[in-house]
């Protein structure tokens, strides 16, 4: 049996899914299964994947169930005592696979190992931005205020660990699921809270910018109302998890999302959204200022930079976001 199984949700991928494929093979931790779940693709995404005769590869084909249902397939199929995540647009570093089997084993009561990512363009293309989150010190108010996993491509966790978040939801009598499936945005960051307000298990990072997670900005505008929706459902849950954990922390986290998705708005040259989202970050709560002064003022000064964009060319707008948030992270 494989000491990992790497779960690879696919949907409409084939621009992206051979290099994917690629970085994953080439991890220096060769004791693996690659498990790549297609959701229901209608482009060329199955016909890429078997073009990759390795060994290690399965193929599981399903109805589109959203990318929580096709982490839950992949689980479900898993051999591995390990199990990491990457989505078909990302990538792995060759040796970020044996940096978190290290650290798994070397400190048993972690459940959850994860890494920094460098964020890449369309073009696989370094933008020069990077999630460098807290790696440890992690408590669940941590994980609902600013989620330090950072994507769904970052983490490798214990299958002992996904086990204590496993259930059968009221009227589903066959599959278990671990990510909630009525999430079709937000499921990573439901399932990580409630694996922080519920389990005895630790959340840990190791150092290094070892994913590298693509963005593409020309889609992020449309979606950040969906993308605020959702979390706020996922906030309503907790609250029915956990409501000590959100009656102190709520704002606070509503606070982080309106800073995080300005940020996202800022990317996608939304200058309405931008500002929007940042008057709702002031408004609700002064936590991100207090806690994070240096990337919530590179955020406000982004979103002013874009609001005068008609006198200034947007190559501006992205130089002093790039700046400001390299200052931020020094």
């Amino acid at each position: 049996m494989p000491q990992v199984s790497i779960v690879v949700p696919a949907y409409n991928v084939a621009s992206t899914i051979a290099d994917t494929l690629k970085s994953l093979l080439a991890q220096t931790f060769f004791d693996f299964e690659l498990i790549i779940v297609d959701d229901g693709s209608t482009d060329r995404t199955v016909e890429i994947i078997d073009t990759f005769a390795d060994p290690r590869i399965r193929l599981i084909r399903q109805q589109n169930r959203g990318l929580a249902g096709a982490h839950n397939t992949g689980i479900a199929a898993a051999n591995g005592e390990f199990i990491g995540f990457c989505d078909a647009d990302d990538l792995w570093l060759p040796e970020k696979l044996v940096c978190h089997v290290k650290h798994l084993r070397k400190s048993p009561k972690v459940g959850i190992s994860f890494s920094g990512s460098a964020m890449i363009d369309v073009d696989g293309r370094l933008t020069g931005l990077a999630q460098t989150p807290r790696l440890t010190g992690i408590t669940a108010s941590h994980v609902l205020k600013r989620n330090p996993i950072g994507n769904g491509s970052a983490p490798v966790m214990r299958r002992e660990a996904l086990e204590d978040i496993r259930y059968r939801p009221a009227g589903e009598t066959v599959r278990d699921w671990w990510f909630d499936e009525t999430f079709r945005q937000s499921d990573d960051i439901e399932g990580w809270a409630r694996f922080a307000a519920t389990t005895n298990w630790l959340i840990e990072g190791v150092p290094g910018l070892l994913t590298l997670y693509r963005v593409n900005p020309h889609g992020l505008s449309a979606n950040v109302e969906r993308q605020l929706e959702s979390w706020e459902r996922m906030l309503a849950k907790m609250a029915d998890i956990a409501p000590d954990l959100v009656l102190q922390h709520g704002d606070a986290a509503r606070a982080y999302q309106h800073r995080y998705l300005c940020r996202r708005a800022v990317a996608s040259r939304d200058r309405t959204n931008a500002a929007r989202l940042l008057r709702a970050m002031l408004a609700g709560s002064w936590a991100p200022m207090a806690e994070e002064p240096a990337k919530t003022i590179a955020t406000i000064c982004a979103a002013a930079v874009l609001a005068v964009g008609g006198r200034f060319p947007y190559a501006a707008v992205e130089a002093a976001f790039l700046g400001l948030r390299r200052l931020a992270r020094s």
